[in-house]
């Protein structure tokens, strides 16, 4: 774990999607090296660490939240931010109370929010990590956020989920240029866990594609797959867990200049993003979109 400049001898660590799959045997590894950790739940308690209420789907929720979090730990840093939590949705018709598509603002947005809002909290080289996805690179292009931030009746849910994953990858990248991350040596990391089976991801989706994600068969015919084209590999929570957990101790560290740290049959990897991922305008252009959109300065 980084160098910490809170008062206990214990990192602190937050939190977003640790009640279930990925982030739960993440949630298990940390609570056993002794960190602090706080989770943003919506209603369900975490079985480590301290709980506090987070619905992502608001942006006023997770303004909420972000304040909560600095009145709890009043002098003490953020050794690791973990922005974990995601969803996916069989179409793109459902919108948040904000009026922004939901996959999108789950995903993306309130992420962007949190990690622009409890950035200056964070310790001299603390890590931030975000959970993206190999799929980022099946994201449309060009990457239209004017599109895949509203919900329309004819979108795709599946491509809604792709270009969600992007933007986490690009924000990634985006919050290296930042002064404060600068000046504290924060290590920025977009993690892809890979395709994990037996999670509650596809909760939302359509029935035949939860009844694939937990077929026995199914898995077996992804493994074969995986020899010839290894995204198709169907890890394990438990696994992707482990490696988010080390991602978030420090006991994994991508090579200088790297962000993206990819799930590879089992073993993380630190390849380069796919070309849309890699493009600065891209980059950019959804910092500042994003900022308008949760009413912060671009900067």
């Amino acid at each position: 774990m980084s160098e910490s400049h809170s008062k206990s001898q214990s990192p602190v660590v937050v939190m977003t999607g640790a009640t279930a799959g990925i982030g739960a045997h993440a949630l298990r590894k940390l609570a056993s090296s002794n960190c602090r950790i706080i989770v943003g739940t919506r209603g369900t308690a975490p079985e480590f660490g301290e709980s506090l209420p987070l619905d992502l789907s608001s942006l006023e929720s997770v303004w909420a939240f972000a304040g909560m979090v600095q009145e709890t730990l009043e002098d003490e840093s953020i050794d690791a931010l973990v922005l974990n939590a995601g969803t996916a949705f069989s179409d793109t018709t459902q919108s948040t109370e904000d009026g922004f598509e939901i996959t999108f603002a789950v995903n993306h947005l309130s992420h962007y929010l949190l990690a622009r809002l409890l950035l200056p909290k964070m310790s001299h080289r603390g890590r931030l990590i975000i959970t993206t996805s190999d799929v980022h690179a099946q994201a449309p292009k060009p990457l239209n956020i004017g599109v895949w931030s509203s919900a329309r009746a004819e979108g795709s849910g599946m491509k809604a989920y792709a270009a969600s994953k992007l933007c986490n990858l690009l924000t990634a990248r985006a919050l290296t240029l930042q002064e404060i991350a600068r000046e504290r040596e924060c290590e920025i990391i977009a993690y892809n866990p890979g395709l994990t089976v037996r999670t509650s991801l596809s909760r939302h989706s359509a029935k035949w594609q939860r009844l694939l994600m937990n077929n026995g068969l199914v898995h077996l015919l992804l493994r074969l797959g995986s020899n010839f084209i290894p995204m198709m590999y169907p890890g394990s929570p438990e696994r992707a867990g482990e490696a988010l957990a080390q991602l978030t101790l420090g006991d994994a560290t991508p090579p200088e200049g790297r962000v993206y740290a990819s799930l590879v049959r089992g073993e993380l990897t630190y390849p380069d993003p796919s070309e849309l991922a890699s493009d600065d305008n891209a980059r950019d252009s959804l910092w500042q979109e994003s900022a308008k959109m949760v009413g912060l300065p671009v900067i």
